[in-house]
């Protein structure tokens, strides 16, 4: 028995787009890194309402908990930015579709 097939010709789209996750990534390294500057920048002075002096680990951990949703916003805001420019550059194009299947059953 002959395989049977089925070949259309249809229009598609074709445009590139950014890689949205790539771009939130790289927004948590700068939060990362925006969170160490912040870190290393900063005074340990004793604290006027509580009289306690914050460690350089926990004011690290304070800066991410700002840091790194920010970076991440911003991240996804320029991704998408991006992606709406690139909807200026799209190109139809016309496309062979085929299916081949075997009347055997056989995959």
């Amino acid at each position: 028995m002959a395989p049977t097939d089925s070949h259309e010709t249809v229009e598609a789209t074709v445009r590139r787009v950014p890689r949205f996750g790539v771009f939130m990534g790289l927004g948590v390294v700068l939060g990362i890194i925006a969170a160490a500057i912040v870190t290393a920048t900063g005074s340990y002075e004793e604290s006027a309402a509580l009289g306690i002096v914050y460690p350089p680990a926990q004011v690290f951990g304070f800066a991410l908990l700002w840091t790194v949703p920010i970076g991440l916003a911003l991240g996804g805001v320029v991704a998408l930015i991006l992606e709406r420019s690139a909807r200026r550059h799209d190109r139809v194009v016309r496309v062979d579709h085929e299916t081949v299947t075997d009347a055997s059953g056989d995959a």
